[in-house]
């Protein structure tokens, strides 16, 4: 099937849906997208539970670590006051683990805005397409309309006055039959006037969804670059409590982490099955929503010269019905004016229908042809198949860096603060400080003195 205009599959697309896929029983599944059947969903969560594994990895080896390094320390001898040796690397490899988090940060915010806008451009390409569906049922409707109130007022009265001569009634009656076969042809074009699917409301349920999802993208990323930034001033000020709350705080995001990691893993997969060839399962997904013909639907999301037009003859139809009107009406002109005065103004009403009716039929013409169409599915695609998914692979890089990174940090955490000098007072101990100390020195002096 024959691409959409400034489409074709990008490399990312090729790459993903190459790779083997498998449902439960760890059966092959084919790559070929298929929401609906059973096997290829468990393919797609099995994809997801791949970070679900991840996680557990994870947390068996940070437990692990921790385990040992709280229970396997060797003893220190008394008055021991020396930093333990490799206590300043273990500090600075935390350091950088939060500094890689934040980059990470970094790539996050533009997947998620690489994301929308292919979400946007999907959004405006459904909107611009029912615009132009609407704008063709409007033209059907108005022409149609129009039509019938000619043959209601001008036609029935251009009758009535021509009733004298016989052969000019006649003329008037054929006028009246191409017109009355004109509109019956033009309300065979409105083909997606009773239609239930609207791409007015599939777009609105995209922005709305696409508006959740952004928001959430942007508080996680809020949320994780918050606790690198409190993790880092409590490794500055040697703050035991913020350490600790930030410890638990990067325990939390850990798990969103890996997470969002799934979810991004399986839809960019699904999409890139999609996306490899979308015609067929649009064309039987639109087909079944819709219950058009699958020559209406594959003109306009194929648009080659492969496919003809499906309306074709019932234009040609109505174009020729149009030339004998005029023709029929200037024949009338010359003939019943000059001796039936009164005839002239319903005619000269009839004149300027047709004009009318012709540019409406013009415009008609060329919004139904495939390529207005055609351009918004392609638009579409773009949006989905190119940034959307170009910002999930930017996402699916965040949530690895992050969670490579609070692995990091949880592991190296608990072994830096134990690095912390022991504060001798509550208040110290509350500031994290050690300018408190002397300063509690100084207010003591004087009570002493009165002692």
């Amino acid at each position: 099937m024959g691409a959409p205009p400034g489409y074709r599959p990008s490399a990312w697309v090729h790459l993903l849906h190459q790779l083997p896929r498998a449902d439960f029983q760890l059966r092959p599944v084919p790559s070929g997208f298929a929401p609906q059947e059973q096997e290829y969903q468990q393919a797609l969560l099995l994809v997801a539970a791949l970070a679900g594994l991840g996680l557990g990895l994870s947390l068996i080896f940070i437990a692990v670590y921790l385990i040992r390094f709280c229970c396997c320390r060797p003893p220190e001898a008394p008055g021991t006051k020396s930093p333990p040796p490799g206590g300043g690397c273990v500090t600075w490899s935390c350091i950088a683990a939060l500094l890689v988090g934040c980059a990470g940060i970094g790539i996050g915010f533009y997947g998620n805005s690489e994301t929308s806008d292919g979400v946007s451009q999907l959004s405006s390409a459904l909107l611009h397409a029912n615009h132009t569906l609407s704008a063709i049922d409007h033209l059907v409707l108005e022409m149609v309309e129009r039509l019938g109130e000619a043959v209601r007022t001008e036609l029935t009265t251009l009758e009535e006055v021509l009733t004298q001569r016989t052969e000019l009634v006649a003329a008037t009656r054929g006028a009246r039959r191409q017109v009355e076969a004109m509109a019956q042809q033009l309300q065979g074009l409105a083909f997606w006037r009773d239609v239930p699917l609207s791409p007015l409301q599939v777009a609105e349920d995209v922005s709305f969804v696409e508006e959740y999802r952004w928001l959430a993208y942007i508080l996680l990323l809020l949320l994780e670059l918050l606790v690198c930034l409190f993790t880092l001033l409590g490794l500055a000020k040697q703050s035991k409590w913020l350490v600790v709350v930030m410890t638990v705080m990067s325990l939390l995001v850990l798990i969103l982490s890996w997470g969002s990691m799934g979810l991004e893993a399986a839809t960019a997969v699904g999409l890139s099955d999609f996306c490899s060839s979308p015609d067929t399962y649009v064309l039987n997904l639109t087909q079944e929503e819709t219950g058009l013909g699958s020559d209406i639907l594959s003109y306009y999301f194929l648009c080659n010269q492969a496919v003809s037009n499906p309306f074709q003859q019932r234009l040609t139809l109505s174009q020729r019905a149009l030339a004998n009107i005029h023709s029929q009406l200037q024949g009338l002109e010359r003939e019943a004016v000059p001796q039936f005065p009164s005839a002239q103004k319903p005619l000269l009403s009839l004149e300027e229908t047709m004009n009318v009716t012709e540019g409406n039929f013009h415009q008609l013409v060329a919004l139904l042809h495939c390529r207005g169409l055609h351009k918004d599915y392609g638009a579409a695609l773009r949006g989905l198949c190119e940034d959307a998914l170009e910002g999930l692979l930017f996402l699916l890089l965040f949530s690895l860096l992050s969670a490579g990174a609070l692995a990091t940090a949880l592991c190296s955490l608990p072994r830096a603060w134990a690095l912390f000098p022991p504060s001798r007072n509550p208040s110290a101990s509350c500031s994290g400080s050690p300018l408190s100390e002397p300063l509690l020195r100084a207010r003591l002096e004087p009570a002493s003195r009165r002692w």
